[in-house]
């Protein structure tokens, strides 16, 4: 899948380009953590990378894309403001951001999850030509791991 492209791929996932909410799946995970009470934010996206970074030898794309999701919001609140492919945030969220950076070790583990052996999310952009997607996802493991 190349950007640009309105394709679907797996169980319905509609992408329209490679950034990490350029997914129905991200773009709900996103939506439904803006929604949510401020206190609850940070475990929302706790339980997104815990779960992928848990998920044994089958990673489903769905899992993989919030994790992606969950990675690309503590990114967000990195102090040196880290750059996302192909994004930019559509609106600002009601209430204030939760303090992710503690996640961010967790964060760089599901990450490399998503890009591993056995993630559907990873075949279905290796079947669609998907190296601006996998360097998105090596830029965003990148600002994570650099931080301090």
């Amino acid at each position: 899948m190349r950007s640009g492209d309105s394709e679907t791929t797996g169980d319905d996932m509609g992408t329209w380009d490679v950034g990490p909410f350029d997914n129905d799946t991200a773009a709900d995970f996103r939506g439904a953590w803006d929604d949510a009470p401020a206190g609850e934010r940070a475990e929302k996206v706790r339980t997104a990378l815990v779960t992928t970074v848990e998920s044994g030898d089958y990673l489903d794309a769905d899992e993989a894309c919030e994790a992606v999701a969950a990675a690309a919001l503590i990114a967000e609140l990195l102090p040196e403001g880290a750059v996302l492919p192909g994004e930019e945030r559509p609106y600002p969220p009601r209430e204030s951001l939760p303090d992710l950076i503690g996640l961010r070790a967790l964060a760089v583990r599901a990450l490399d999850r998503v890009v591993a052996e056995g993630s559907e999310l990873r075949e279905l952009w290796d079947e669609s030509g998907g190296e601006e997607w996998l360097a998105g996802i090596a830029a965003l493991r990148t600002a994570l791991a650099a931080a301090r």
